[in-house]
């Protein structure tokens, strides 16, 4: 597991971004008002979705998790997300005339999908009140 972290994040309300690869899965947590927390990067086993389980609730209360894939890639990491209760939602992945622009990056890409709208099928990921 590779980690990047801000200190004093425990406590507040955050937003998950998963991208899963066929080997990995690369977890980033937003805070509630769009600013990057953390990010680190697990294996595609139980245990590394545990893993990735525990990295996210450790910076907060999370509200809702983005999952690029959840029907392919994504599936192993949502079954025990939605189990522990958690918010799970697709997120749509960018079109390929803007990744070809700006290149691939998973960092990028997980900073701004917890930022990007739902698909037209999807419900809006909730809201929540200080």
């Amino acid at each position: 597991m590779t980690s990047a972290v801000m200190d004093n994040t425990a406590g507040q309300v955050v937003v998950g971004g998963v991208d899963p690869r066929t080997d990995t899965l690369h977890v980033a947590v937003i805070s509630d008002n769009g600013g990057h927390l953390a990010d680190a990067e697990f294996t595609i086993t139980a245990a590394g979705y545990a893993a990735a389980l525990a990295f996210l609730t450790a910076h907060g209360h999370v509200i809702a998790i983005g999952v690029e894939g959840i029907s392919s890639y994504g599936a192993g990491f949502t079954r025990p997300a939605r189990e522990a209760g958690l918010h799970v939602v697709e997120v749509n992945r960018p079109d390929r005339a803007g990744r070809r622009r700006t290149g691939k990056s998973p960092h990028r890409r997980l900073r701004r999908s917890p930022r990007r709208p739902p698909g037209p099928d999807q419900p809006p990921p909730p809201l929540t009140r200080r």
